[in-house]
């Protein structure tokens, strides 16, 4: 195994033009522009360790997409308030085990909840930015 202390020490110390520039080289585009600092470090400090170890990329790919696609009530933990303004009124959900409560209520999906805030369908998830 490679040591990687001393690549990611040194991403540690760049600014974000510099960081901005390696990711260009890195991944042959032009780091995004909204993107902060500490994002593209620990994007390029996670590429340096992948390269280092010889990470299996499929493998990092299905494993992405299974997290990616597990309910959110297992993803998130029980206790984590979401909150989503809604013409002019904030909302406020409570992860709970098994659902969500909103409203003096347990619910089994946040695509019910935002159906019941704005009385028309959508993405739970979407509508309260857990997912784009």
């Amino acid at each position: 195994m490679s040591n990687v202390a001393p690549a990611l020490a040194e991403l540690a110390t760049l600014n974000r033009p510099a960081l901005a520039s390696r990711w260009e080289s890195v991944f042959g585009v032009p780091a995004p522009k909204s993107c902060q600092a500490t994002l593209l470090r620990g994007a390029l400090a996670w590429h340096v360790q992948a390269s280092r170890e010889k990470v299996d990329s499929a493998r990092a790919a299905k494993a992405l997409t299974r997290a990616a696609s597990a309910p959110l009530a297992d993803t998130l933990t029980p206790g984590t308030r979401l909150l989503r303004e809604w013409q002019g009124r904030t909302h406020h959900v409570t992860v709970v085990a098994g659902g969500f409560e909103y409203d003096g209520r347990t619910w089994k999906s946040l695509s019910a909840i935002s159906r019941a805030i704005t009385g028309t369908r959508w993405s739970g998830p979407l509508f309260f930015g857990l997912r784009t």
